[in-house]
């Protein structure tokens, strides 16, 4: 090959190179654009999740999640699209583009990381075991041969199959109201959810003797965001940052968590 036509060939690859790249940025910076420029977002929200997301007496959205949700929207100055998701279909709903982005009690881990790209925490939350009180648990070899109930598919039904005992009975369902359901009608002997989750039916339900008995794991809230979608996933950190700082985020942990939100990682 000539020199020339090598030094053309070269030319011709870096150029080929560049467009790609420059195409790549321009997807990203058109993230944040193409919600401004349609002045509303499309946020995935929870409505049976007390004190997350829930219908409030006014059968309006309320609750964590809803409250993080329309700050987001507030703040980039378009209109809030509310979409109830549930855990099985929140993912799928963002990457069909269905919403723009996540705002449910999502955790971040390593399988979901691999599909979507996560803002800075937003609140606070951790799952646990809940059981009877007149039954005790002192680790999870004392699950073995006791039945449990889990919503499929979430970080909570993940982890028990590492920690608990293979002869621990789980019984899985598509949402945490049946899931709740499922323990608070004797179905299974205890029931592995978020804490606040527990807490809300509970308190619903004061004649079910039932209590806080393992620590399965902390997993703070986190916005899912698109792959790619770099603009809009920067905003929305620079959103959150803020209201970490100016305590409006801590004020929506006290006011539905009934704690403050503490020392989340970024």
């Amino acid at each position: 090959m000539s020199l020339h036509r090598r030094a053309f060939t070269a030319a011709a690859l870096a150029a080929t190179t560049l467009g790609l790249s420059c195409g790549a940025w321009a997807q990203e910076d058109t993230s944040l654009q193409r919600v401004l420029d349609k002045k509303s977002i499309a946020l995935g929200i929870p409505t049976d999740y007390p004190p997350y997301g829930f219908m409030g007496p006014d059968f309006k959205p309320t609750g964590v999640d809803v409250a993080t949700a329309q700050l987001i929207a507030d703040k980039l100055g378009v209109k809030a699209e509310l979409v109830p998701v549930s855990t099985p279909n929140r993912i799928p709903y963002l990457q069909s583009k269905k919403v723009d982005l996540i705002v449910s009690s999502l955790g971040k881990n390593a399988e979901r990381e691999k599909v979507i790209d996560f803002t800075t925490s937003y609140a606070p939350f951790f799952q646990a075991v809940f059981g009877p009180k007149n039954i005790a648990l002192k680790s999870f070899d004392d699950l073995a041969d006791k039945t449990l109930a889990v919503t499929r598919g979430t970080i909570q039904d993940d982890a028990l199959v590492q920690l608990a005992p293979k002869s621990l009975k789980i019984q899985r369902f598509e949402d945490d109201n049946a899931t709740m359901a499922a323990f608070m009608s004797q179905q299974t002997q205890f029931v592995a959810v978020g804490a606040a989750v527990a807490a809300a039916a509970l308190q619903k339900n004061p004649k079910v003797q039932a209590e806080y008995k393992l620590l399965i794991k902390d997993s703070p809230n986190y916005v899912g965001v698109r792959k790619g979608e770099t603009a809009l996933l920067n905003k929305v950190n620079e959103i959150l940052r803020t209201a970490k700082k100016d305590g409006t985020l801590n004020s929506y942990s006290q006011k539905w968590l009934g704690r403050d939100m503490g020392n989340l990682p970024d």
